[in-house]
């Protein structure tokens, strides 16, 4: 009787462990979203890098192109280009920290 008793407790703790382990579907629905959402916020972090690599790029042809006309304005286009990357490389370090942060809610 005390055997039976014991394996019954036991494999009532063993369901019930099983079943909180197991997700429901909503469970399942939001994680998706997160990480749909992260995903989406990766992608835009990397599509801001590119264009500011663009951005930067056209800026530094310029440059160039007028570098022996106009030193100043030369300087001045460098210098837009280096404020370009570093402000998309911002904008898309902080699309990543949140694209972490949405992950982690899952």
């Amino acid at each position: 009787m005390k055997t039976n008793s014991i394996l019954q407790i036991v494999g009532a703790s063993a369901v019930a462990l099983f079943l909180s382990s197991c997700d429901s579907k909503q469970e399942n629905m939001r994680e998706d979203s997160l990480e749909k959402k992260a995903d989406a916020l990766e992608e835009k972090a990397d599509t801001t890098r590119k264009h500011g690599e663009k951005v930067a790029d056209a800026a530094e042809d310029t440059a160039d192109k007028i570098r022996k006309d106009s030193p100043v304005g030369a300087a001045n286009a460098e210098n837009a280009a280096d404020s370009t990357r570093k402000a998309t490389e911002n904008q898309a370090d902080a699309l990543e920290k949140e694209a972490d942060k949405t992950r982690e809610q899952k």
